[in-house]
C-alpha cells in the first residue's frame, strides 16, 4: 500500500484547507447562511418600504390645514410621543388602508418636526 502513504498528508491537507476556507469565508468573507441572508434582505426591504411610505406621510401632512398648530404640539411632544400625534392626525395611514403604520409614523414625526 504505497498509495496510501503519499496520499494520506494530501487528504490531511485537503481537510485542513476545507476547514480554514470555511472558518474564513464565514467570518471575514462576508459568507452568510440562507436564513441570514433572508433575514437581512427582510429588514433592509423593511426600511425601504418605511423610507418610501414617509414621503406619502409627509406630503399628506403639508395637505393638512391645521399643519401648523400641528407641528408646534409636535415639536412639544417628547420623542416616543410623536409616532403618536402623526398616526392621531391621519398622516400615516396610506391611500387604501385603514389604520396607521407605526414605523412611518415615528420616520414621518421626525422629517416633520424639523
Amino acid at each position: 500500500m504505497k498509495t496510501l502513504e503519499w496520499l494520506k498528508p494530501g487528504l490531511y491537507g485537503v481537510a485542513c484547507g476545507a476547514i480554514a476556507v470555511t472558518v474564513i469565508g464565514f467570518n471575514w468573507g462576508g459568507w452568510v447562511t440562507g436564513g441570514t441572508a433572508r433575514q437581512m434582505a427582510t429588514e433592509q426591504s423593511r426600511t425601504d418600504v418605511v423610507a418610501a411610505l414617509t414621503s406619502i406621510c409627509v406630503d399628506q401632512s403639508k395637505r393638512d390645514p391645521q399643519l401648523a398648530e400641528r407641528v408646534v404640539l409636535l415639536k412639544a411632544a417628547s420623542s416616543y410621543e410623536r409616532g403618536d400625534i402623526v398616526m392621531k392626525n391621519g398622516w400615516a395611514t396610506m391611500p387604501g388602508t385603514s389604520e396607521g403604520n407605526r414605523l412611518v409614523a415615528v420616520a414621518c414625526a421626525d422629517k416633520v418636526g424639523i
